[in-house]
């Protein structure tokens, strides 16, 4: 028997083991008819629609709050617990003590995973259709970057909101600084060192200028599996044995190829480079509208694509400046100048990096309106951030996905400047 209240809660009746002794209960206003104590009642929430409207805010909501600048002054939030951390090392440290060898699984033992061989190649072809993709668009599309700090904006003009922390700042009341901006302000590039052994010798500060400086995400797609043959990486046929901390067994010693620069290599850097592609030199799209659609879905499908990758393979990330590092242990280069340097002489404090660490999305402000009069800083509580990259195919013509409209606040209708005084 299942019995409904006023608030939409069923209560069902089912009896065990016993007979049913029918007794007069009043619930609410109505009198019910239950059994015994013997009868077990279960409690089942029927949802009403005011709860179905709260499930679907919960899973895709109005709006959400704007990315907070990380202080300078402080070291990045570690991505894994703590706690996990520390009971993962107690555990490292017994199996050492006990000259236990550490299980490893690939890729951590140094052998490919050969279902992210795929992955990777998709990664980088993603990855080339995105910067040319972007190069293209910068033609139709303006952009903007401060001399003064790193605020970028994309539009027609430069937006008028006071919040320039840059130098001499505090002469142009906030005002920004703006000059024409390139690739490298809508993407920003993350390099890396390529590594022919990752668990060979490590990179220090005085053999720096020995390895080559290329895309974390051109790194990253290497060490899953891309074979290109101007930077050649080791492929292991044996497994790295550890115990602790200690390599024991590196598959034996393999010279490593001299590094050249053919017309090769400069012509591939030329499609993986955002330092090559600059603006100007690339011919205006077609049809933009299909572009920016093509650019933006590239964009999307490489960041799913690093998240996929990075799940398995190492990436290491300075918990205090923008350095990043693909493979097992950061390197030993100290050109960290961010906070308490002194203290770590200039040596880099690596930790586990995140998705935004390797492609930094570089939010900007959302224009509703890139025609109408530009962003005031009266107004900027009714405006919306977005990616840069996002941004700007979305100017193109673009439709905004899904994932961003909460950030973008494409609902709110930005008043008037005197309206918005009266606004609560």
């Amino acid at each position: 028997m299942e019995i409904l209240n006023c608030k939409g809660v069923r209560f069902s009746l089912t009896g065990i083991n016993g007979t049913r002794a029918n007794q007069l209960v009043k619930i609410g206003s109505q009198p019910q008819r239950v059994g015994q104590a013997r009868s077990a009642t279960c409690c089942e929430y029927s949802p009403d629609p005011a709860s179905k409207r709260h499930e679907r805010y919960q899973q895709q909501p109005q709006n959400v709050d704007l990315p907070e600048l990380h202080p300078k002054n402080k070291k990045k939030p570690f991505p894994v617990p703590i706690k996990k951390m520390l009971q993962a090392s107690r555990k490292d440290k017994r199996l050492a003590q006990m000259r236990i060898e550490k299980p490893l699984e690939p890729p951590k033992n140094g052998l490919l995973l050969p279902e992210l061989v795929p992955v990777a190649y998709e990664v980088l072809d993603n990855w080339k259709v995105l910067i040319r993709g972007i190069s293209q668009l910068l033609n139709v599309v303006t952009v903007y970057g401060c001399r003064k700090c790193p605020q970028v904006h994309v539009g027609p003009v430069g937006h008028q909101i006071q919040d320039c922390y840059g130098s001499g700042s505090q002469r142009r009341n906030s005002h920004h600084s703006w000059v024409r901006g390139s690739i490298n302000d809508v993407l920003l590039p993350i390099e890396s060192y390529h590594l022919f052994d990752p668990f060979g010798r490590r990179v220090k500060h005085d053999t720096r200028f020995d390895f080559d400086r290329i895309p974390a995400i051109l790194e990253l797609c290497i060490q899953a599996g891309v074979d290109l043959p101007q930077y050649p990486t080791r492929r292991r046929t044996a497994p790295v044995r550890m115990i602790g901390k200690k390599v024991i067994d590196r598959g034996g010693v393999v010279d490593e190829p001299k590094p050249h620069r053919s017309e090769d290599c400069i012509s591939l850097l030329a499609e993986l480079d955002t330092f090559s592609n600059q603006q100007g030199q690339s011919p205006v799209p077609a049809n933009v509208k299909e572009h920016a659609e093509r650019t933006l879905k590239a964009y999307c499908d490489v960041r799913q694509g690093v998240a996929q990758l990075m799940s398995k393979y190492t990436v290491k990330a300075c918990g205090y400046c923008s350095e990043v590092h693909v493979g097992p242990w950061g390197h030993n280069v100290k050109l960290c100048g961010a906070f308490k340097h002194q203290w770590r002489d200039g040596k880099h404090g690596w930790q586990d990096a995140v998705v935004d660490e390797v492609i930094p999305p570089n939010y900007v402000w959302h224009v509703p309106d890139p025609t109408g009069p530009p962003l005031r800083s009266s107004l900027r509580s009714f405006y919306g951030k977005a990616p840069a990259v996002v941004e700007l195919c979305v100017q193109a013509g673009a439709e905004i996905p899904a994932e961003y409209r909460p950030m973008m606040r494409t609902d709110i209708i930005i008043p008037d400047p005197d309206e918005a005084r009266m606004a609560a």
